[in-house]
């Protein structure tokens, strides 16, 4: 893979604002052609998680809520965060027993990905669990969710109809539908 230096020249840095979750940098320097630049960055302090909890007759389970900054609610996969340097494995199996109440025997990475790289630092991992055993939810209390249990097909059909827009949902649900094709699953 070809690497290029980067043709940024920053010469200062401050954090305007961080919280539990995040940092904002914000660097002021040279921009590529020599003119004088800003650049905002978002640090994540967390690890994105994606879990695709899929039972044997290829159903997975959608969780609802209301996004604060979107205004809207939104269908997505079990979705949550570990910090960085644990065992994201552990996080995944975390994340959907909370918010599904479901215990996986079966666990396989399915995608890896930056969220928005023009501006944040957030990298993911999705996985795609399988061999479920049912459990009671304990989300948080900053989660009001709706979890539904739904054929493969249907949610492969929310993303395909633009009812399912959220990044992570829709790389792992699109990886998965490429997996079927392939004959993976």
């Amino acid at each position: 893979m070809e690497q290029h230096q980067n043709p940024w020249r920053f010469e200062t840095a401050s954090i305007p604002y961080e919280n539990p979750w995040i940092r904002v940098t914000e660097r002021r320097g040279l921009n590529p052609s020599g003119n004088p630049g800003l650049y905002g960055i978002v640090h994540f302090k967390n690890l994105a998680i994606g879990v695709v909890a899929m039972d044997a007759e290829q159903h997975i389970w959608l969780v609802g809520q209301y996004r604060v900054p979107l205004e809207a609610w939104s269908w997505e996969i079990c979705e949550g965060g570990g910090p960085h340097g644990s065992d994201p494995l552990e996080s995944a199996m975390r994340e959907l027993q909370e918010e599904t109440g479901l215990r996986a025997r079966s666990w396989k990475p399915i995608v890896r990905m930056h969220l928005s790289n023009s501006v944040s630092d957030e990298a993911c991992i999705v996985y795609l669990a399988q061999d479920l055993e049912p459990g009671e939810a304990e989300p948080e209390d900053t989660e009001q969710l709706v979890v539904k249990r739904v054929p493969f097909e249907e949610a492969y059909r929310m993303v395909r109809d633009f009812e399912i827009t959220d990044s992570i949902s829709v790389a792992a649900i699109q990886k998965i539908r490429l997996m079927m094709l392939e004959g993976e699953l």
